[in-house]
């Protein structure tokens, strides 16, 4: 069995709280509370997981992050 992998999405300067909470609904199925409470976590601490699953799952949902601009990676 592969193991679990998470994708961590980092604060930056450039997009809005909106854009976010929106790009965590989009493309990892968030509530529209988590992905609030994600962004907030981001926006205070520098980073926050925001998705667990397998590498294979979660590439194509960091890659989609990465396109909307935001800075992410699986750990």
């Amino acid at each position: 069995m592969e193991g679990l992998h998470e994708i961590v999405l980092y604060n930056d300067e450039v997009n809005t709280f909106d854009w976010v909470i929106e790009s965590l609904m989009d493309v990892c199925e968030h509530s529209p509370e988590q992905a609030e409470q994600c962004s907030i976590i981001v926006h205070y601490k520098g980073k926050c997981g925001v998705k667990t699953g397998t590498y294979k799952e979660l590439e194509p949902k960091c890659t989609n992050l990465l396109e909307r601009g935001l800075s992410a990676e699986i750990s």
